[in-house]
């Protein structure tokens, strides 16, 4: 497993490649999330969500897997993010937002349409009812979403085997990652690297934890709704 220091520079989507529509089109993320009373985070302030949530998001850039994905599925997308951003950067992949609560979807619905991302679908679930999404993708990200051996298990079913998984994380726990391991190795997982990122200036104790599919999860995930967080494996 490799632990390697990010870039150290913050990423700037204007600087970063990205064509004129594509920076409208995060323009159009922020115009919307400062807008929308309704946006389900608090960080909401463009300047803020600049940082927070788009360069936290277009960090895992940096990952090869991310680059190179063609179906992508965010767990618990919550205010659209990474999904909504990855979406902008990489037109030529699909992507998944699943989202269990309604009213968030209703948001990523507004924010999508404002913004015309036209390679997104709103999947309004729970990631372990969503049996038409297993096994068919390529890279599956979450950011800010469970403990790690919770987002393994949402994740492995429905990643393809060859299939990434890149999961946000803060201060790294040594306890937390050796529960995460123990649960890779039942789900068909393997930890690849732990990538230290700073997405901006000030940002602390952020990683990119990148995970790979290495054979068939077993049938028996996943475990009905609620049983992952309820009872996580690797303990």
């Amino acid at each position: 497993m490799r632990d390697d220091a990010g870039r150290g520079a913050g990423v700037d989507p204007a600087a970063d490649g990205l064509s004129e529509r594509q920076q409208q089109q995060l323009d159009t993320l922020l115009r919307v999330l400062e807008a929308d009373e309704h946006a389900p985070t608090a960080i909401r302030r463009r300047e803020e969500a600049t940082t927070r949530h788009l360069a936290d998001s277009l960090a895992a850039l940096e990952l090869e897997p991310v680059r190179a994905a063609t179906r992508i599925a965010d767990l618990g997308s919550g205010a659209g993010f990474p999904g909504v951003a990855l979406a902008v950067a990489l037109p030529c992949a699909e992507v998944s937002l699943v989202e269990s609560q309604r009213r968030r979807c209703e948001f990523l619905h507004r924010l999508c349409a404002v913004a015309r991302l036209e390679n997104i679908d709103v999947i309004c679930t729970r990631a372990e009812a969503w049996a038409a999404g297993r096994g068919c993708h390529d890279l599956v990200v979450a950011r800010a979403l469970a403990p790690q051996p919770v987002v393994l298990e949402y994740a492995a079913p429905l990643l393809q085997v060859g299939g990434s998984l890149v999961d946000w994380r803060g201060r790294r726990s040594e306890a937390e990652e050796q529960a995460a391991t123990r649960a890779a190795a039942e789900l068909g997982l393997r930890r690849v690297e732990v990538r230290r990122v700073v997405p901006f200036e000030g940002a602390n104790d952020r990683h990119l934890h990148l995970f790979a599919k290495v054979e068939d999860t077993p049938d028996r995930f996943p475990r009905r709704s609620g049983m992952a967080r309820k009872r996580p494996l690797g303990g």
